[in-house]
């Protein structure tokens, strides 16, 4: 099932324009390129439609806020709704400050995503307008486990019918829901959270599944996310004993440009809900 959505992105090589942080705006670009699609980087205001227009999807990531390129997003955003194009939301950070916080949910307000991305306390934050966060991470009383798991699947359930969009909770559990269906993903590495960028990698790379993906939304992040997961176990079977974290990335950056749908599919762990 997965297989065939990770087909269609290196069929169709989408060209995704990203409005992301600084901090991993090169890992995005290169993952992006792994997976099968081509990356834009652009958030200058006086361009963003124009980039919008010639490309497939919009990625919108929170984690550098300014002030020259909130607009920015919300123009570009409003742009890609009206050509149709998928768009996702990365929250980086959301509960960290009040500026992320009333970004983020006037995006929400303003721009009809296709996908919203991030860990449970950021969720949690977008869905309740408040909650904890530890930074960028998700505070560790919103830790999702098997014990709360249930109560996690009907959150992400409720708030996908809430905003319209596929909601894609990911940390040591993975779930993906839209309003009727969800995913339980049980891929990756632990080690994954000692890379800065790993968060933002993925969203990236959900944004090209979409982009190719049309008829599938749901299916199409499920498959992205459980992805990821995949190459991040992948690549940590690959380190020796003197490797550390930027090994690791790299690792997980090979595995995604060498990753088959076969692969996948006999890789990927996951079940309905």
């Amino acid at each position: 099932m997965f297989k065939e959505r990770l087909q269609k992105v290196r069929n169709l090589n989408p060209l995704i324009h990203n409005i992301t942080n600084y901090v991993t705006a090169n890992d995005c670009a290169n993952i992006l390129l792994a997976c099968g699609a081509s990356p834009i980087m652009a958030d200058d205001i006086e361009e963003v439609e124009e980039i919008t227009s010639i490309c497939s999807g919009l990625n919108i990531n929170i984690g550098t806020l300014n002030q020259r390129t909130i607009p920015a997003m919300i123009k570009a955003g409003k742009k890609a709704n009206k050509l149709g194009h998928p768009v996702i939301l990365d929250p980086v950070g959301v509960g960290a400050s009040k500026l992320r916080c009333d970004t983020a949910l006037k995006l929400i307000e303003e721009v009809k995503f296709t996908a919203i991305r991030g860990n449970i306390s950021e969720i949690k934050v977008l869905a309740l307008g408040k909650g904890r966060a530890k930074g960028v991470d998700a505070d560790i009383e919103d830790k999702i486990s098997d014990s709360n798991l249930c109560a996690a699947i009907k959150f992400a359930k409720e708030f996908s019918e809430k905003v319209g969009a596929v909601i894609a909770i990911t940390g040591p559990i993975d779930i993906v829901a839209d309003k009727n269906k969800a995913y339980v993903i049980r891929n990756g590495n632990v080690s994954m959270s000692k890379i800065t960028g790993t968060g933002c990698m993925v969203t990236a790379m959900t944004s090209a599944y979409i982009s190719a993906n049309k008829d599938n939304f749901l299916e199409a992040v499920a498959a992205s996310i459980s992805a990821m997961g995949l190459c991040g176990e992948l690549a940590h079977s690959r380190l020796k004993e003197r490797d550390g974290n930027v090994t690791y990335r790299n690792y997980i950056i090979d595995e995604v440009f060498n990753l088959t749908g076969d692969k996948l599919e006999k890789g990927a762990e996951y079940k309905e809900y």
